[in-house]
């Protein structure tokens, strides 16, 4: 284990382990238990009772969240001509194609969070998939990240707009504010999260959907929520 530092230890001490609270209870918790000197981001962290390795039981979608994540993203599009103007007018800090993919093969540029494409770009983009898929950057029509509705897409991101899937360990990990929310704020994001993902339960997940809910702060200790209590 690594060594704690003093705050995180008395933080701690505040969260009973064998404990499952309430949602609103444990985001309260996240904001007492966060000490750092800057505005912590607050995460949901989603195990599910699903096999991300079967495609009929993939998790996947993007929301956006009512009072944003309190980051401004920087969004990336690939885009020509009118969609490119309108990329440009809807606030996306890179617009292009050929000239934006050359500079992330050749340079190693990520000064960006979001990618988004327009479908007849995909061939071009898709050329960038190994080196974006890892980084969890490649555009998917999924999480409305392909498509010709440029201007509603970048409005959607700068706005707010949180992208979840699972990893290989079937768990979704989602920023849902900053610490300075306050707790109604950041339980008004966590349920519109918890909302689309229990919407999303695959037909082939058997079983309990919802294995565990935690939520922490980036420096804090994590707080575990009852699943039941968000089923119910």
């Amino acid at each position: 284990m690594p060594k704690r530092g003093k705050k995180y230890l008395e933080s701690a001490k505040l969260v009973d382990r064998t404990v499952q609270y309430e949602p609103e209870e444990a985001l309260k918790l996240v904001t007492e238990t966060a000490k750092a000197k800057f505005d912590e981001t607050v995460e949901a962290h989603i195990k599910l009772g699903v096999d991300s390795r079967h495609a009929d039981q993939q998790v996947r979608g993007a929301i956006v969240l009512p009072h944003g994540t309190g980051k401004t993203r920087k969004v990336l599009v690939f885009a020509k001509g009118e969609k490119a103007k309108e990329a440009e007018n809807a606030g996306a800090d890179y617009v292009g194609a050929e000239e934006l993919a050359e500079k992330i093969q050749k340079e190693n540029w990520f000064d960006f969070d979001v990618v988004v494409a327009t479908p007849d770009m995909m061939g071009l983009v898709g050329r960038l998939g190994r080196i974006l898929g890892p980084k969890g950057l490649m555009p998917n029509p999924k999480s409305g990240t392909v498509t010709f509705e440029v201007e509603k897409a970048v409005k959607e991101i700068k706005a707010g707009k949180v992208e979840y899937r699972l990893d290989k360990t079937n768990i979704i990990h989602v920023p849902i504010g900053k610490v300075s929310f306050g707790t109604e704020k950041l339980n008004e994001n966590f349920s519109v999260l918890l909302d689309a993902i229990i919407k999303a339960k695959p037909a082939a997940a058997k079983g309990q959907y919802l294995k565990s809910v935690v939520v922490t702060s980036t420096m804090g200790p994590g707080v575990k929520i009852n699943p039941t209590k968000i089923m119910g």
